[in-house]
């Protein structure tokens, strides 16, 4: 125990320097002095979020909200009620379904009034991710190739954005954005790093040679077709060169957590996911995306929402104890989002349908107020009852925990203005 707290005085030591440095040099100052009038009518202003991280938890197919952070026992017997679990914060509930994440509320803010435009998957996905509703031929970028084109990246070697599990085509890649900015893409966690390593018959003489020759030869191509699509994919191709004889590949490596922290993950990809989510964070990677999909319970919601809650709850509380302990939570955001959430009334396959007009999001660190829930909706959880939130305002809440100027405009390579969530107002209210 002495030596656990000698560990926490001097990650808050730390910690005290790392903020006062920022403060004195002015790091981060866009958030502060931010010309945008809607951010002064949200809340009063409270302490700077101080988030440099993000770990973004994608639940693909739309989460029923009313059998995980939004339940409500007193609705009819047609919509197939949980139970409530009290939790460790007076006057809120989660489902019985989430019994570890039930006793960390306290760091946990969740917004049960969120809602969107889009009703079907493809275009809710596309929303969540950048913000903006799917239209024409135009891309929109993610919020990690927005991070990383307003702020960079913290460890010059690892990628600065990377998703894990889903599509690699999944929305919110670098959009218009510059190639460099797009998400590195894993698809097993537990394999590491893909083509990382050198073939075994190349030696260093060798790739040297090779690189030579692939100079030589792109010279005259890029002497015609100079600009920044082709300088960026020249960067990315160095970048991947240096990763490759780099000691930071360690960080992709599972193998080298213990069994016993395995295992509070869970033995699942997602929960394997997260664990490298953790490691990437503790390595300086700055936004990460862990992909959960099967959430599209039409058919049998209960058994499969059960299920898939289980190795939410297990993953998710492991991570939020893990960052909490090792002093980076504080400047960890980690977020829960999904497209859309599901209807009440239980279908003739015993699942629950789209249901656009009400879900649950969750935040977790990166300075929120934890033990909070903003909004709510109706008895049933058909609809947002008070203080509904658009996605455009969550992602801007993102933005604005880690100090990204939400309302600098960026003109895309057709001359066309965007900013980094549409029209988005943060909700300040939540730090």
């Amino acid at each position: 125990m002495d030596n656990e707290l000698r560990h926490l005085d001097e990650l808050s030591r730390r910690k005290f320097v790392q903020y006062s440095a920022k403060a004195l040099l002015g790091v981060g100052l866009a958030s502060v002095t931010s010309t945008n009038a809607a951010w002064a009518n949200v809340a009063p202003r409270g302490p700077r979020p101080r988030a440099r991280n993000v770990i973004y938890i994608y639940l693909g197919g739309g989460m029923s909200h009313l059998d995980t952070f939004d339940p409500k026992p007193q609705a009819p017997a047609e919509d197939g009620p949980v139970t409530p679990l009290s939790s460790n914060v007076d006057g809120i509930q989660v489902s019985e379904f989430l019994p570890r994440l039930a006793q960390r509320m306290d760091h946990v803010a969740l917004i049960r009034s969120m809602f969107t435009t889009q009703g079907a998957h493809e275009n809710g996905n596309y929303y969540v991710h950048t913000s903006y509703v799917r239209r024409g031929t135009i891309q929109h970028p993610g919020l990690g190739a927005w991070l990383m084109r307003m702020s960079g990246r913290t460890n010059s070697t690892l990628p600065g954005n990377i998703r894990i599990g889903g599509s690699s085509q999944t929305p919110g890649r670098e959009g218009f954005l510059e190639p460099k900015f797009a998400p590195l893409h894993i698809g097993d966690p537990t394999k590491g790093l893909s083509h990382a390593q050198l073939h075994e018959s190349v030696d260093e003489d060798e790739l040297q040679e090779r690189l030579a020759l692939k100079e030589m030869m792109d010279l005259s191509f890029h002497r015609q077709y100079s600009g920044v699509q082709v300088d960026s994919h020249h960067e990315m191709y160095r970048e991947a060169l240096k990763l490759m004889t780099s000691k930071d590949l360690q960080a992709f490596d599972l193998g080298q957590e213990s069994e016993a922290d395995r295992l509070r993950y869970g033995e699942t990809r997602f929960g394997n996911g997260c664990l490298l989510a953790r490691r990437l964070v503790e390595n300086g990677v700055r936004y990460i995306e862990v992909n959960q999909g099967g959430w599209d319970t039409h058919n049998d919601n209960r058994p499969n929402v059960e299920r898939l809650s289980g190795e939410l709850d297990q993953a998710l509380s492991a991570l939020i104890d893990d960052l909490y302990w090792r002093g980076l939570l504080e400047e960890t955001l980690i977020v829960t989002t999904t497209e859309f959430g599901r209807t009440p009334r239980l279908n003739q396959n015993a699942g629950r349908d789209h249901n656009p007009q009400a879900f649950t999001y969750l935040m977790a660190g990166g300075g929120v107020r934890g033990g909070q829930v903003h909004g709510a909706t109706d008895a049933r959880g058909a609809a947002v009852a008070e203080d509904g939130v658009r996605i455009p305002d969550f992602n801007a809440t993102i933005a604005y925990a880690l100090g990204l100027p939400v309302d600098q405009v960026i003109t895309s390579p057709s001359g066309r203005p965007f900013t980094i969530a549409d029209k988005g107002v943060p909700l300040r209210r939540l730090f």
